[in-house]
């Protein structure tokens, strides 16, 4: 049993906004909060809602009606509000406006600063451009562009005026994009010239064309010159940003949208089968992003907030939203963790004073590969609370992150949920004990479980993550395909939501996960996730990173095959290969011991850092693989082919 490394000082209690809920409505303490949010979540939801002082055009006659079953949920039946008036509007007739609503840097150290009253006037220039263009209520606006204020601008205007903003990663190639766009049919596509990546340039133009060419539904292409390049243009869809916007006034009348109304459409990133769309409402989407922000995060108006994703990952918009409704500042990064030098991330953190930094455990992985001088060189001292999601830790890289970026002083507000519920179902709080790599426990108002196969509740075992209450964030199907969201979430157990993942609740009531559960190994009967036996690989002193896959095996079912990033000073040897077999073994017992470990300089990884295990196996099997556009680098696949 892992023992508790950290625990809230006075300061972090005093000061917390779920404290100041608590004090509010009586609540002795977390069990109590977690008791009480989960029982009766309609007066969880609404004294949410009063708490963070959400604004609503409309007040709503009732929390939730579920009359159509638990799958189709409509909450805050009745009310009007609007995404864009809680994170801006509202901000601009208080003592919030001049706030720094958003600090960009690039890779090159160029900064740029927007006010939320310049960001106002920005989004509502932006904003009367598009209904210029005919765009109205209900209208979809793809959004693949590089990590520049304008991308931030281009979503807000879109939902602004009723629209539905579809972010979508920008390290897509053209196939990817269209096909995005293509079921979501979306009429008005923003993208840019170009970017950098790694100091080389990126065209995303040239992507962009690739897929407007074959989207029958695209109107128009808007263009932001960020480069300064020469790029193809088609004359009866493309316009430059700043042609359109220069003429525009900066005041543009904010619709007033039902609560259930569409806001975004955000595509999961699986590497197998179609997108899915995943469709998030106005009053779903805000209230549970602000309720994470505000109470798991604590964000005030005075925090300076910076995760490391794209706009494309649902951390993008999470952070946007959630930040926004509370007036802080968002820092945007454009460029990667680890250029020019491996302090990229830290040198942002002391240059602007960040208070709260996210981000994935794959990510910190990479770092630590480049010893702990380069975060000793920068002052870290305006943090006061880390993030992270994306992947289970591993205790190793947990610990590091824990020991050497929060000097031990600060917690690890470790969350997981998805892009289905653009939020979280399991989340630790500012005022909790912390034990590693642990999520603590349920989120606030999410009634959440862990089943066995027959579905029943299990403790101190692996088993499956449910919901068993609805959650005004869910997302209300799939954009057209809701037959598909029933069979994805809720087939297996009647009334239940199936969430995929694999779950474990401690003695002490400490939750924690395991990976997928469509990564299961199964070996001669004895199940397991990828996720263990990786983290029993990184705790040897040569591996910096490590992906497991299963295989077929005629006798044992599957067996393991490992793909090991070694730290810099080792070099792969036959002795190693052995020792860190043995080293899984002796975490894992026998039965798990891999049949096979192969070395590889680097893993195929998504652009928010997650290693894409379906594409390592199919690579490994010799089998087809239709879709790599969720993988950044491609060449780490090649790798795999030949992997010794």
């Amino acid at each position: 049993m892992d023992e508790i490394v950290w625990k809230p000082t006075e300061e972090y209690i005093k000061n917390a906004n779920i404290t100041r809920f608590m004090k509010n409505y009586g609540i002795k303490d977390y069990d109590e909060l977690i008791q009480k949010s989960t029982d009766d979540i309609a007066w969880f939801w609404d004294a949410v809602i009063k708490d963070l002082n959400i604004e609503w055009f409309q007040p709503y006659e009732k929390v939730f009606d579920d009359s159509r079953g638990i799958q189709w949920t409509k909450w805050f039946v009745g009310g009007k509000i609007n995404i864009v008036h809680n994170c801006l509007d509202k901000h601009v007739a208080s003592d919030n406006k001049n706030n720094i609503a958003i600090t960009w840097e690039n890779e090159q150290g160029d900064v740029r600063k927007l006010t939320y009253h310049e960001l106002y006037k920005e989004v509502n220039r932006f904003a009367n451009a598009l209904r210029e263009l005919g765009i109205k209520k209900g209208d979809r606006v793809g959004i693949y562009m590089p990590m520049v204020p304008e991308i931030v601008v281009g979503f807000l205007a879109a939902m602004k005026i009723g629209a539905i903003s579809i972010p979508i990663f920008s390290g897509f190639g053209g196939h990817a994009l269209a096909s995005r766009l293509e079921i979501a049919g979306a009429k008005v596509l923003l993208t840019a010239d170009g970017s950098t990546r790694r100091g080389k340039p990126v065209n995303i133009k040239n992507e962009a064309d690739k897929a407007a060419e074959s989207v029958s539904s695209l109107e128009h292409v808007i263009v932001y010159k960020h480069q300064g390049i020469d790029v193809s243009w088609n004359k009866e869809k493309d316009i430059w940003w700043q042609d359109i916007v220069s003429h525009q006034s900066d005041k543009c009348k904010t619709e007033h949208m039902d609560s259930e109304d569409y806001a975004m459409i955000i595509f999961s990133s699986g590497t197998t089968g179609a997108p899915k769309g995943t469709v998030h409402t106005h009053g779903g989407a805000l209230a549970q992003i602000s309720k994470e922000v505000g109470y798991y995060f604590d964000v005030k108006a005075d925090d300076v907030f910076f995760w490391l994703t794209d706009i494309g990952w649902m951390m993008g918009p999470w952070m946007i939203i959630g930040v926004g409704n509370f007036g802080g500042t968002i820092v945007i990064f454009e460029g990667a963790p680890n250029y020019p030098n491996p302090d990229r991330l830290w040198e942002l953190v002391e240059k602007h004073n960040i208070t709260i930094f996210g981000i994935s455990p794959t990510a910190i992985r990479l770092l630590m590969t480049y010893g702990d001088e380069w975060v000793r060189k920068h002052d870290l001292q305006s943090l006061r609370l880390l993030g992270s999601t994306g992947e289970p830790w591993d205790p190793d890289s947990w610990n590091w992150f824990f020991e050497k970026v929060g000097d031990k002083q600060i917690p690890i507000i470790n969350i997981s949920g998805g892009t289905e519920i653009v939020g979280c179902f399991l989340s630790p709080l500012p005022i909790t004990d912390l034990k590693p790599c642990t999520l603590r426990g349920p989120g606030l108002g999410m009634d959440i479980d862990v089943f066995d196969d027959e579905g029943n509740p299990i403790r101190g075992k692996m088993g499956h993550l449910v919901a068993k209450k609805p959650a005004p964030s869910m997302t209300r199907g799939f954009w057209n395909e809701p037959e598909r969201y029933i069979e994805t979430y809720w087939s297996k157990w009647p009334n239940v939501w199936y969430h995929g993942d694999w779950a474990k609740i401690d003695d002490d009531g400490f939750w924690s996960l395991h990976g997928r559960s469509d990564d299961t190994i199964k070996i001669a009967g004895r199940r397991t996730g990828p996720a263990e036996i990786e983290a029993a690989l990184i705790e040897h002193h040569a591996v910096s990173e490590a992906a497991t896959i299963g295989i077929p095996d005629e006798i044992k079912g599957e067996d393991i095959v490992c793909f090991v990033v070694l730290k810099p000073d080792y070099k792969p040897t036959e002795t190693l290969r052995q020792a860190l077999k043995e080293q899984v073994v002796k975490i894992m017992g026998k039965t798990l011991k891999p049949r096979d470990i192969k070395f590889v300089s680097e893993l195929p990884k998504t652009r928010s850092a997650k290693i894409v295990r379906r594409i390592i196996k199919a690579t490994y099997l010799g089998e087809e693989i239709k879709d790599v556009s969720s993988v950044e680098n491609t060449s780490a696949i090649e790798e795999i082919k030949h992997a010794a």
